[in-house]
């Protein structure tokens, strides 16, 4: 009895790091699957904001009634909305706006939240706290009821959308950024530079702030995505941008009537044009993340 389990030992042990090693292995090529489909995805996108308009002669305003609610086609590959404008370049025009505004209004709160975090953190003490509880305070009102309000004072138009979303979505990055810092200020490097006579604003300059980029730049990234669908809501709300302006919210929000009457089209691909990209982003961002994370690395290698 003893000897079968010896052989039943043995047999198992070289195949337990076998077992383990093709696991690691379909991590690691469905890591690399997602990296590729992303990035596709987002130059795709990012080559057709760019280079769409300027090829594509045709005025993305016209209006032609005769051919309204045409469904897609090779002369319209999306088909046409209700007064007959060519769908597949009012979605690209929607989705360069889009875009502006999330990366725009992404990098905007970053750097203000980044600020508000890192100063925080390095300073601690009744600064520390007093700030946090701003940060509270302004966290527990909706974001999106914020961002209505903050709308509201402002002429409709893109830029009071991304003040908007900036002045609503720099909170997450404030903790982020604070509790970084406060995971340097213990490091050995910065008590021997304190030690060594250096000022606060040396430390924070020289060793805190290279130290929160990377985690600042992924809440950026991570932020975009957010901030398109977050100035996609207003624009079906009718607010912030006019209603002739090309956006991917005030198409969505233009072509409910269109779907009632059993015309899918005009929803389904601006709907497409909005979901598909901010995904890819997400993935990049995903990737990243585990780049910067030991843990998550670690992990990807088993």
């Amino acid at each position: 009895m003893a000897d079968t389990t010896v052989e039943k030992a043995d047999t198992a042990g070289p195949a337990a790091p076998a077992a383990w090693r093709g696991h690691g292995t379909a991590r690691r090529s469905t890591h690399t699957l997602r990296l590729r489909t992303s990035a596709a995805l987002v130059g795709v996108t990012v080559l057709a904001v760019l280079l769409v308009p300027p090829l594509v002669q045709l005025d993305q305003q016209a209006v032609d009634l005769a051919a309204k609610l045409r469904p897609p086609t090779w002369a319209h590959p999306f088909g046409t909305d209700d007064v007959g404008r060519d769908l597949l370049l009012r979605c690209v025009y929607g989705l360069r706006v889009s875009l502006l505004v999330g990366v725009v209004a992404a990098l905007t709160a970053t750097v203000i939240g980044t600020a508000v975090g890192a100063t925080a953190g390095a300073l601690g003490g009744r600064v520390d706290r007093v700030v946090m509880r701003l940060v509270d305070t302004v966290a527990s009102v909706p974001h999106l009821l914020l961002g209505i309000f903050i709308v509201a004072m402002f002429r409709p138009g893109v830029w009071p959308v991304v003040v908007s979303v900036a002045l609503t979505h720099w909170l997450s990055t404030a903790r982020i950024v604070r509790a970084e810092v406060l995971s340097l200020r213990s490091r050995p490097y910065i008590d021997a530079a304190v030690s060594g006579g250096a000022s606060r604003w040396r430390v924070a300059v020289r060793h805190l702030l290279p130290g929160v980029l990377p985690q600042a730049g992924l809440a950026a990234v991570l932020m975009i995505p957010h901030a398109m669908w977050h100035e996609s809501a207003l624009s079906f709300l009718g607010l912030g941008l006019p209603t002739h302006t090309a956006s991917l919210g005030t198409l969505i929000q233009g072509a409910r009537g269109s779907l009632l009457a059993g015309q899918w089209w005009p929803t389904l691909f601006p709907g497409l044009f909005l979901i598909i990209p901010t995904l890819a982003i997400a993935g990049l961002a995903g990737v990243w993340r585990e780049r910067i994370n030991p843990r998550r690395r670690s992990e990807l290698m088993l």
